[in-house]
């Protein structure tokens, strides 16, 4: 089906939809003269997505609300995954979706090279040792002291916006980067080298540290299982700020019991909230931060400026939008 026709400015009305940014708040200091409104609830954007010309949302939507929305011609995601999003549902109904790629790439790269610090230093038993009033002494057993950065082997696994990224800061500690990406011809960028997708395996016994900054697709859904932890070093370290889905969690948490690995620094889960009843909450050294590895002070801005970027494509008549994804 053609795409939706987008009202004029003075004709527009844009939701904003999620339950914690303060996307209305920063959109009105813009003073663009756009009507827009604010949920933060699920029946709320149930209740109002009949007003919308423009639904800018991540976790609220639903597919299921593209029949009761007969004026939504363009979804702006507040992130940049795209599963929540029903592709062929969406063009059927000729609504045009763009993703927030790009907009906390220098937030996610920061974030996974401050986890994989954090487990180099042992920042999180310093912690617990602090809680616990516990000065630790000086250790003598070298494979238990706190090591640093310099000379070890970092494998990304994604050579996206956001691994390119955490490639160029960890050049910076003089690591060793390797990526995998779909495409090899299109070069390494700040990596010492990169292989195919399918080349994982062998790469990850020369890893130090393995970071997951891969989309979630059919390919990558536990993309890290039993044999792919087993192939890594004892001593090697796993950190995602992709999906949690990339991740086979009972291999991890069974990994982590016999000391396959030697730790696991997670910013994603399979079930977010992460379940009381977790495994992943008691098991020995693993870090767990929830699922902020995108957050900045700059996000909603970040957004905005992709928010008005596209729509004045489509004000323009442009057929490509940054970051279209439907």
């Amino acid at each position: 089906m053609p795409a939706r026709p987008l009202p004029p400015k003075d004709k527009l009305t844009v939701c904003f939809a999620h339950v914690a940014y303060r996307m209305g708040e920063r959109f009105a200091v813009r003073n663009t003269g756009i009507q827009s409104f604010e949920v933060r609830a699920l029946d709320d954007l149930k209740a109002r997505i009949g007003e919308a010309d423009v639904v800018v949302c991540s976790g609220l939507w639903r597919n299921e609300f593209i029949p009761v929305a007969p004026k939504l011609a363009f979804i702006q995601s507040i992130s940049a995954g795209t599963d929540q999003y029903g592709k062929d549902a969406l063009q059927a109904a000729g609504i045009r979706v763009a993703s927030a790629q790009g907009s906390n790439e220098r937030a996610v790269a920061e974030h996974a090279i401050a986890l994989i610090l954090a487990m180099a230093r042992q920042i999180p038993q310093a912690r617990d040792n602090q809680s616990a009033k516990l000065w630790r002494g000086m250790i003598g057993e070298i494979a238990k002291r706190e090591d640093e950065l310099g000379g070890k082997t970092l494998v990304i696994v994604g050579m996206g916006r956001i691994g390119s990224r955490l490639a160029t800061i960890a050049k910076a500690f003089n690591m060793k980067v390797i990526g995998t990406k779909r495409d090899v011809s299109k070069g390494a960028g700040a990596a010492d080298r990169v292989v195919g997708e399918n080349d994982l395996l062998s790469v990850l016994p020369e890893a130090d540290f393995v970071a997951l900054t891969c989309p979630l697709t059919p390919k990558t859904e536990n993309l890290i299982d039993a044999k792919a932890l087993a192939a890594m070093k004892p001593s090697a370290f796993l950190i995602n700020v992709a999906r949690g889905k990339v991740v086979n969690e009972p291999a991890l948490i069974e990994a982590m019991k016999k000391g396959t690995i030697a730790g696991a620094a997670l910013d994603c889960v399979w079930e977010e909230p992460l379940p009381a009843s977790s495994a992943l909450w008691t098991v020995p050294n693993v870090l767990i931060t929830p699922h902020t590895a995108g957050e900045t002070r700059r996000y909603e801005d970040n957004v905005l400026d992709l928010l008005m970027e596209n729509l004045g494509r489509m004000w323009r008549g442009e057929t490509a939008l940054k970051n279209q994804f439907a």
